[in-house]
């Protein structure tokens, strides 16, 4: 556990600045005026939508993975 909070500890220390590409890109698209901002808006939407199933992914993993060893130690 001390060494998982160290390694946590570096990788804040030596985080990189990086700039937010979506929100330019969408202003960018959003004042084109024939129409192809909306396959662009949809992309941003998607790589949005990534991050939160993984994590919802792995809770449900983690959830069915705790219930399961809980009910074979009230099983036993």
């Amino acid at each position: 556990m001390k060494k998982a909070l160290v390694v946590l500890a570096i990788l804040l220390f030596i985080m990189v600045d990086v700039h937010a590409q979506c929100s330019m890109c969408r202003a960018v698209v959003e004042s084109d005026i024939s129409g192809k901002g909306t396959g662009i808006n949809n992309a941003i939407i998607y790589l949005m939508v990534f991050p939160y199933a993984i994590i919802g992914l792995m809770g449900y993993f983690l959830t069915r993975h705790y219930l399961r060893g809980r009910n074979e130690q009230l099983s036993s």
